[in-house]
């Protein structure tokens, strides 16, 4: 078996965590290939000493690759989904921060849910991504040009609203007249969107939420579409310019320009392990309270 390794340093909290992972590996016939940057921190800081590969760019990451387990929280899943792309790769979360709906594998369950993986006695949870086309071009954009969560566009160095001419499938919609705007898959549904006042989707529903940030009419309501629409936005306002957001990638794009956002052709897998599926996650992190089953 082959697995790929991906995280972020938080000497708090991921340490222990790290040093379960390669103890639990160190006991297995796994071949480790580690993110080399990530590698290098695990060396400076004494966490690991034994000579490992390294991969540095999703050149690297094929299909002789099983998983990629990712350490961190949900922002470290979304770059590790920029490594993966459309390899196929399955990603695994292991949760090492506050609020996580894809790092669903908690520390105090490691060695048990690595087995698990091992084992390969999981599913896969295929995830919707997003992609952005921009005319006139935007060269910031047109590598990783894809968003897991959600492609946000928001007002630039301004207190003004901007407005948002808003299309599907060539129909004119709506302008809002905003902060911004969120175009969100199910995965980003709670997230950003959520945040917003829009709707939480499983992740296996074929839809994509419209969420107005701050709107200034308040009949302007997040909006549930099919996930095969194709989104085009014209934004105007007072500045020259305008912020566009894909996950935690941010870039600046001239008003007036044509944004086209719909479904890429791949998609993400994750790694779903029993008993750690989306709505147990949901109903933990969501406070519903205990499992009323009898």
């Amino acid at each position: 078996m082959k697995i790929a390794i991906y995280g972020q340093y938080y000497q708090n909290s991921t340490e222990p965590i790290i040093r379960d992972i390669f103890v639990f590996f160190n006991q297995t016939n796994v071949e480790l290939v580690i993110e080399s940057n990530f590698l290098k921190i695990l060396y400076e800081k004494k966490i690991v000493e034994k000579e490992y590969k390294t991969f540095e760019s999703h050149t690297e990451l094929n299909q002789s690759f099983d998983m990629l387990i990712s350490i961190g929280g949900d922002g470290t899943i979304l770059r590790a989904a920029t490594l993966v792309r459309d390899s196929g790769v399955p990603i695994l979360g292991i949760n090492a921060g506050r609020l996580g709906f894809l790092a669903t594998v908690q520390k105090e369950n490691i060695a048990k849910f690595m087995q698990l993986a091992i084992d390969k006695n999981y599913t896969l949870s295929k995830r919707t991504l997003l992609t952005l086309t921009c005319s006139p071009e935007n060269e910031s954009i047109q590598e990783l040009n894809f968003a897991m969560n959600e492609v946000t566009v928001s007002r630039k160095n301004t207190t003004s609203m901007i407005t948002i001419e808003t299309y599907l499938n060539g129909e004119y919609l709506n302008s809002y007249w905003a902060d911004g705007l969120i175009i969100s898959t199910p995965t980003g549904s709670t997230g950003y969107s959520l945040s917003c006042g829009g709707p939480i989707l499983t992740p296996d529903v074929k839809s994509l939420v419209i969420t107005p940030i701050a709107p200034h009419n308040l009949n302007a309501r997040p909006l549930v579409i099919p996930d095969e629409t194709e989104i085009r936005l014209k934004i105007t306002g007072r500045e020259e310019h305008y912020l566009v957001s894909l996950d935690s990638r941010v870039t600046t794009i001239k008003k007036e320009s044509i944004l086209t956002i719909k479904k890429t052709p791949f998609q993400i897998n994750m790694v779903e392990i029993p008993d750690e599926t989306f709505l147990k996650t949901l109903r933990s992190k969501l406070l519903w309270g205990e499992d009323k089953r009898n």
